[in-house]
């Protein structure tokens, strides 16, 4: 079934006439803001929010925040994970604020940073744990380590993969099977070529082909592809990738910084995976800016014999802000206290009301998209079928489509991250709010093909 061009167009222009008449107070706050900041956003990726301007915010608790223009919103985007557990939940902002009297960040350890690391390793099991202060950080210290031990400089990844704003992982497979600078790379200080590996999510051959090459150092990967779609791992998967890695002594790291919507531990823990390093960031501070990185006992110490003390500050792995005392304090309390085991039964349902409810309208109507679900996160694409990798989810991007939806959900007070179809529960989001979207989503697809 093809969208018809036109029509899409003329909905396209009705939402955007309603958004400028809904939001002058954002249009204002855009207009000063232009003066100082391209596009009027401190980060040039906000200028992709569907709509002429950015919504501005105001206020933001639990599952919802509200707008300069007063308008309330259910956010199902959350920060796209960095505020999965809700905005400002009240254990997070207790253990901060209390923090925030007693120091920020001194460069050295405190009580929390113990703690902070023995819950990660019990949900990850892996013990061994450093704190960054985003997960592209931990991902980038992990390939430095992974390299330093093995002797090998080649990253593996997945095609149409992300870990953050790691140079190495912005590579895709062009029409030939090379490796190419993935559309959009910008300023790539080399060819990706040079430094990695890429292979198709959940195709084995090709695994075993891009070992025996024999120069990779590590294989990066989530554990199921959530930014292109979401992309879930075949059966035998995760063991073929685990076995590749021991044979050929690469350094398995997996980034759970999406996946730990599908539990406490992730997919690691869920799924008995068994990594030699694990990659978590985002959330898990409640908002505020932090990451970490663990490792095997064994992996661990390889690291640490390889680096004599004199030169363990200037090899291209730290920072002067990380583990600070105010983000381990926020990663207590919030590994803690919010995002626990009990948590996620409730956070599960709510995503699967709303996997059903957009199933529902897809049936309806007989539109040839699908939906998937991976614990607290669910996704549609316009694919008839689940996605088996990630280029066959990026060839089903529809960007004006995709534009098109996201602002007949804004308009309607529902906000959806504005890189793919993706919502996320937290544990404040309510059943009344995914019905919100439940009832968006049929009116937008009706309007399409009614």
């Amino acid at each position: 079934m093809f969208v018809d061009r036109s029509r899409l167009a003329a909905l396209m222009a009705e939402e955007v006439a309603r958004f400028e008449a809904e939001r002058p107070q954002s249009k204002a706050h855009y207009e000063i803001a232009k003066s100082s900041m391209p596009d009027g956003v401190p980060m040039l990726w906000m200028a992709k929010w569907p709509g002429p301007w950015p919504v501005y915010v105001k206020s933001a608790q639990g599952a919802h925040f509200t707008c300069v223009d007063g308008r309330d919103h259910v956010d199902l985007c959350l920060g796209d994970t960095g505020a999965m557990v809700g905005h400002s939940p009240e254990p997070t902002v207790r253990a901060v604020t209390a923090q925030l009297a007693q120091g920020i960040t001194t460069m050295l350890p405190t009580e929390d940073a113990a703690i902070a690391a023995g819950m990660l390793a019990e949900r990850f099991g892996v013990p061994m744990w450093q704190f960054t202060l985003t997960a592209t950080d931990a991902n980038r210290a992990m390939i430095r380590y992974s390299r330093q031990v093995t002797g090998k400089r080649k990253v593996l990844v997945m095609d149409y993969c992300y870990h953050g704003s790691v140079d190495e992982t912005f590579a895709t497979l062009d029409n030939h099977g090379s490796v190419v600078a993935r559309r959009g790379n910008i300023g790539a200080p080399v060819d990706p070529d040079l430094t990695t590996v890429v292979v198709p999510f959940n195709d084995v051959e090709a695994l075993e082909k891009a070992f025996a090459t024999g120069d990779i150092a590590c294989a990066l990967v989530e554990p199921a592809m959530t930014n292109i779609g979401i992309v879930l791992p075949d059966d035998g998967w995760h063991k073929a990738l685990r076995e590749l890695c021991t044979e050929h002594g690469a350094v398995l790291i997996i980034d759970e910084t999406h996946t730990i919507c599908a539990g406490p531990g992730g997919m690691t823990k869920r799924d008995g995976l068994k990594p030699d390093a694990v990659v978590i960031g985002k959330t898990i501070a409640g908002g505020i800016p932090a990451g970490a990185y663990g490792m095997t006992s064994e992996l661990q110490e390889r690291v640490r014999d390889s680096i004599h003390l004199e030169d363990i500050d200037v090899g291209g792995v730290g920072g002067t802000l990380a583990g600070n005392a105010l983000s381990l304090a926020a990663i207590r309390a919030t590994l803690g206290e919010v995002l626990t085991a009990e948590a996620y039964p409730e956070m599960i349902q709510r995503a699967t009301e709303w996997t059903e409810g957009v199933h529902s309208a897809i049936e309806e109507f007989n539109v040839p998209w699908q939906v998937t679900q991976l614990g607290t996160r669910a996704e549609y694409s316009f694919l008839p079928h689940a996605p088996q990798d990630g280029a066959e989810a990026a060839g089903a991007d529809d960007f004006e489509l995709q534009q098109f939806l996201h602002l007949h959900a804004l308009n309607r007070g529902i906000l959806l991250t504005p890189f793919h179809n993706m919502a996320l529960m937290s544990p404040a989001t309510t059943s009344a709010d995914v019905a919100a979207h439940t009832a968006h989503f049929r009116e937008a697809v009706a309007s399409l093909f009614a």
